[in-house]
């Protein structure tokens, strides 16, 4: 089954590419391998997604080992003092299992019918941040909704993640900083979870024109977690929501580990909002920090369990402290736009050199001085505080009538 590619560059499930085998066999992949099958992906790496199935199909798990060079990468989840030839038999042996269950025609009529479209590396679509992934990039990528995955991560994309168990500061924050960014046109990428994920993706949706997409751990024909089908739903509509699960996955602990190193590698930045010592959240930032990518978490106060592992990622990792939106977008290629605020208005005072500072204090608060008796008064000449004093009525700080200075007079 073929189909002729969309006029802007996108494809429907199934669609030819270049070599449509190796994207029928990439598809085949991301149905029989879990994305976090270590195996598979450097088995596709190493021969190519079309000829790491044909060694499937062959049954011979000493081919595969031989042509991984006699090692294989760690599985956790693997049983402990399997061989290597052991462990690669196991491996065809369930990939073949797998792929006599499925008809891979079947999954992606399904797919179409529902509106999904898949992606793999030759299309344009494809977002070359993944491509940092090297050896664990994924097979594919499933998509639903009308936005385009390589133009929405661009310069201005920046994860936004947390505990799915949010406090309502740290809920707040992250609705904060996920409006002012999407509102500034940038993207918000998120899990689609409750908690800091939710809140994320409901603040860009908020402001407007900006834009969210939310990459899921399970199928996309099954919205999970239920209670954000609404939230989720809305996104699919708008935006975007992307997987390398395909139709039929259903969401595990595994998958959601799996799915956090594409969230670090789909954006520019990851900020970590609000996290638990242990908050799988963490691992996003982790799989950002290994992909050379800025990560930022927000502190919370010091007795929050909720934010003990945003302050944990500031004390060992040096994660970058981010307390409002110009401070992630200075994490982002090109920083904030001039101009641009933040949640806390920066004091002007700040801004004064200590000299200037110190004629501004010795201007009484409710009456006028002469130049000569503020000069007398802080040990500087009449020169230097003329010079100071021109200074501070630039910045609207204080009167000058004559010799005479004063506070500016606030607005009404």
């Amino acid at each position: 089954m073929t189909h002729t590619a969309r006029p802007d560059g996108a494809t429907r499930a199934g669609d030819s590419a270049s070599d449509p085998e190796e994207r029928r066999a990439r598809i085949t992949w991301s149905v029989i391998a879990e994305p976090s099958d270590g195996i598979a992906l450097l088995a596709r790496q190493a021969l190519g997604a079309r000829g790491a199935l044909a060694l499937v199909d062959r049954g011979r798990g000493k081919e595969l080992l031989d042509a991984l060079g006699g090692t294989l990468p760690g599985d956790p989840a693997e049983p402990t003092g399997r061989s290597p030839q052991a462990r690669a038999e196991r491996a065809v042996e369930r990939w073949r299992r797998r792929r006599s269950g499925i008809s891979i025609d079947a999954v992606l009529q399904d797919a179409e019918r529902r509106g999904l479209r898949v992606i793999v590396p030759q299309d344009a679509e494809w977002p070359a941040g993944l491509d940092d992934l090297q050896a664990t990039a994924p097979h594919c990528l499933w998509l639903h909704g009308p936005g385009r995955l390589d133009q929405l991560v661009g310069t201005r994309c920046a994860a936004l993640v947390g505990s799915r168990a949010a406090t309502p500061y740290g809920e707040d924050v992250a609705a904060r900083l996920a409006a002012d960014l999407a509102a500034r046109g940038g993207t918000v990428v998120s899990g689609g979870a409750y908690g800091i994920d939710a809140a994320a993706h409901r603040g860009a949706l908020a402001a407007g024109d900006g834009a969210t997409l939310a990459v899921l751990a399970g199928g996309l024909d099954r919205l999970y977690p239920r209670g954000n089908t609404e939230l989720l739903s809305r996104i699919r509509a708008r935006h975007l929501l992307v997987s390398e699960a395909p139709p039929g996955t259903a969401p595990t602990r595994w998958r959601f580990l799996a799915r956090n190193r594409l969230i670090a590698a789909l954006t520019r930045a990851t900020v970590v909002v609000e996290a638990g010592w242990r908050s799988g959240a963490l691992s996003t930032a982790r799989h950002a920090d290994l992909l050379s990518r800025p990560v930022g978490a927000v502190p919370g106060p010091v007795t929050s369990a909720a934010s003990a592992g945003c302050h944990r990622l500031i004390r060992e990792r040096g994660a970058v402290l981010v307390t409002e939106p110009d401070e992630l977008l200075d994490l982002l290629p090109g920083g904030p736009a001039a101009g641009e605020g933040g949640f806390a208005v920066q004091d002007e005072l700040d801004l004064l050199s200590p000299a200037d500072r110190r004629v501004l204090d010795a201007v009484p608060p409710r009456s006028a001085r002469t130049v000569p008796r503020i000069a007398g008064d802080i040990g500087f000449t009449v020169t230097e505080v003329e010079a100071a004093t021109a200074r501070l009525a630039l910045l609207g700080l204080v009167e000058r009538t004559g010799e005479r200075v004063r506070r500016a007079r606030a607005p009404r």
